[in-house]
């Protein structure tokens, strides 16, 4: 099976299991579900998917365990497997416009348990094929540094999505050297070590993820649209859950209509079959559907989303008071002739931070030539500049576009 990758060129997935977990329908349903959610109001052509994202991310492990195993790092035919299956199927969790709507149709509940739970509903259909992937996703198998290559500072999954991400966005600053990243890789007591030589590699990655959350997931009218997204979907929740019957698909409707939560996940075998049979699509047709609604609230939210009338953006200097948003929707509700809590649907408040790096996550440890290991943190001139540890917060008014009276000194106002 050979895939044309427009970021990496041709893949090659081997015959056999491998090849039947790519074609299979839960792999085939990331072809319907856009990587970055509501990005494209603002990249155009970030429509890229989840299914281009994972193939690319066992592209990357499949270079990285090559790489390692030339350094004469032990890693048997089984453990290959496993790490290339856990990587190719580490998405399969997610839901309609991936992390726009997570913990909004499922509650409380991350798209990776998701993913491990349908990651050992395959393994029941292949006949236990997948112990060794989910034990090494679950970080419970002998070698940890397997782990790390799906889920770290370093990982595989981030070196992808930033690659990919910023070469359908068309944003340049998310461009990382990949393949020196790669081969600089090694393994020292059981965990994945840079050599010296790519300190600098390192630190244009961070630098890279950095800019790429300010500039793209973070990008202040993308964080609109999924607040008028998200908004639009908890609207329609309040309504089904109260009788009142909205049009969508069946299986859309089940999350709609119900709390589905880990302990309900248990109890009802049967949300992975309705989960898996949901995408963008079942979401974008119920949403074009619900511009006609007969509640007035529902309608204005769908339609804005439609019709990319996106929420407006206010960034705030600081955090404001409980009595200053709701100044806020009072105001609204009095504009559009709706109640207090349905104008809460219409102004929200958000805060965002991001870390250049975490000590407290996996390590990113640099490796020297007399045997000694280094977090990266303490010989990277980059990260002692006070950026180690320190996150950058911002803070968010979205408000559906209405004639609001917002002072310009707003914030302090509502201290």
């Amino acid at each position: 099976m050979i895939i044309n990758d427009p970021v990496f060129g041709f893949i090659e997935i081997p015959e056999g299991l491998l090849a039947q977990l790519a074609r299979h329908p839960i792999m085939i349903r990331l072809t319907r579900l856009k990587q970055l959610g509501a990005t494209h109001y603002v990249y155009p052509g970030a429509v890229h998917t989840r299914f281009g994202h994972s193939i690319g991310a066992y592209h990357l492990v499949t270079e990285a365990l090559g790489t390692l195993e030339k350094k004469g790092v032990v890693i048997t035919k089984d453990e290959c497997l496993g790490t290339q299956i856990a990587m190719l199927l580490h998405d399969i969790g997610h839901g309609p416009m991936s992390h726009a709507l997570e913990n909004t149709l499922v509650k409380d509940v991350e798209h990776e348990t998701i993913s491990l739970l349908l990651m050992q509903r395959l393994n029941q259909e292949t006949g236990g094929q997948l112990e060794t992937a989910i034990s090494i996703f679950k970080d419970q198998h002998p070698k940890h540094f397997l782990h790390e290559l799906i889920c770290s500072q370093l990982d595989m999954d981030r070196l992808d999505y930033l690659c990919r991400d910023s070469f359908f966005a068309g944003i340049r600053e998310g461009t990382i050297g990949v393949a020196r990243i790669i081969k600089m890789l090694d393994v020292r007591n059981d965990r994945l070590v840079i050599d010296h030589k790519g300190i600098y590699t390192i630190e244009n990655y961070l630098m890279a993820r950095r800019l790429m959350y300010w500039q793209v997931y973070l990008h202040k009218t993308a964080m609109a649209a999924q607040e008028v997204l998200r908004m639009t979907v908890e609207r329609a929740k309040d309504l089904m859950r109260k009788g009142l019957k909205l049009p969508c698909t069946p299986q859309l409707a089940y999350f709609l209509q119900s709390d589905i939560t880990a302990k309900a996940m248990d109890n009802q075998p049967q949300w992975a079959d309705r989960f898996t049979a949901i995408d963008d699509s079942d979401m974008e047709n119920a949403i074009k559907q619900w511009t006609t609604c007969e509640d007035k609230v529902l309608a204005l939210l769908a339609s804005d989303y439609i019709d990319r009338h996106l929420f407006k953006s206010k960034e705030l200097t600081g955090p404001i008071t409980d009595r200053a948003l709701n100044q806020l929707r009072r105001q609204m509700a009095s504009h559009l002739g709706i109640s207090e809590q349905e104008a809460s649907y219409l102004v929200r408040y958000k805060e965002t931070d991001q870390m250049l790096y975490s000590s407290d996550d996996e390590h990113i440890c640099i490796s020297f030539k007399d045997g000694t290991t280094r977090d990266i943190s303490e010989c990277s001139e980059l990260l002692k500049s006070n950026l180690t540890d320190k996150k950058s917060k911002r803070y968010n008014l979205y408000y559906q576009r209405s004639p609001l009276q917002i002072p310009a000194d707003f914030c302090e106002v509502s201290k």
